[in-house]
């Protein structure tokens, strides 16, 4: 079975920033989505800000096993109605995954419901990921640590719900730890977060980092038939219920009014 995924980036800093598209000349969102599709189980499209409804369709996102979240600098500028899109999808059963500043996106937001602060520095220091749960999928193939010369600090602490499992913990030169990889279940759905992928370095390059995206999306992906989440409460008249009662005292609810029971 092949696994569908979407890459989404905001598709900014690559257009207007001569570091990030000269390690990006096919975007953020391109190289991800060419580092998963040398996973032959793996088909990965990519999706950006600009395009129509950010490229996520009611039809689209029903197609996809697994979305893949790049932002930064326009968690603002997407549209409140895909958001929703995403998380009915999400809760349902879709897989996704959370990448680097993505932390303060809208959908990843919603689904913590913190505020996802954290500390920052942008000192282009060495970064050391250490694995902190050596039989988890998502570490496959992996050595116990591996470096990255430059990246972007985040530190703790980080306003977060206690996720699941943290399969990644972060040291920086600067002496700060962080929680790189995080799981989470948000209905029928399976989120990570991980944490390298400063736009102006070139993360997504490193081998390291582009294996753990391709085990990433393995471990989301859910072989399941989508479900749609109740997201509403529904009334389940008596005489729906499986066996056989009698209605006793007033009824409350019917429509907003109080009936003689």
């Amino acid at each position: 079975m092949t696994i569908s995924a979407i890459v989404w980036g905001e598709n900014i800093h690559e257009q207007n920033n001569r570091d990030v598209a000269s390690h990006y000349p096919d975007g953020l969102h391109g190289c991800i989505a060419a580092a998963l599709n040398t996973d032959t189980a793996i088909e990965a499209t990519t999706a950006t800000l600009q395009e129509a409804e950010h490229g996520l369709t009611e039809d689209r996102l029903a197609e996809t096993d697994v979305l893949l979240w790049w932002g930064h600098a326009a968690h603002d500028q997407v549209c409140d109605a895909v958001v929703d899109r995403i998380c009915e999808a999400v809760w349902s059963g879709m897989g996704m995954i959370f990448l680097h500043s993505a932390h303060f996106s809208k959908p990843f937001k919603r689904l913590m419901g913190t505020s996802c602060n954290l500390t920052w520095r942008e000192a282009g220091e060495r970064e050391r990921l250490w694995i902190a749960n050596r039989n988890h999928p998502i570490t496959k193939g992996l050595p116990d640590s591996f470096e990255l010369e430059n990246e972007e600090m985040y530190g703790e602490p980080f306003g977060v719900p206690e996720p699941l499992e943290t399969v990644f913990i972060s040291w920086f030169q600067g002496g700060e730890v962080f929680r790189s990889g995080l799981t989470y279940k948000r209905g029928a759905g399976s989120v990570f977060y991980f944490r390298p992928g400063h736009e102006t370095y070139p993360t997504y390059h490193d081998g390291n980092v582009q294996a753990v995206l391709r085990n990433a999306v393995h471990w989301a992906f859910n072989p399941q038939p989508r479900v749609a989440d109740i997201t509403v409460g529904r009334n389940v008249p008596a005489e729906r219920a499986p066996e056989t009662i009698e209605q006793r005292g007033p009824v409350l609810h019917s429509d907003g009014k109080l009936d003689a029971g």
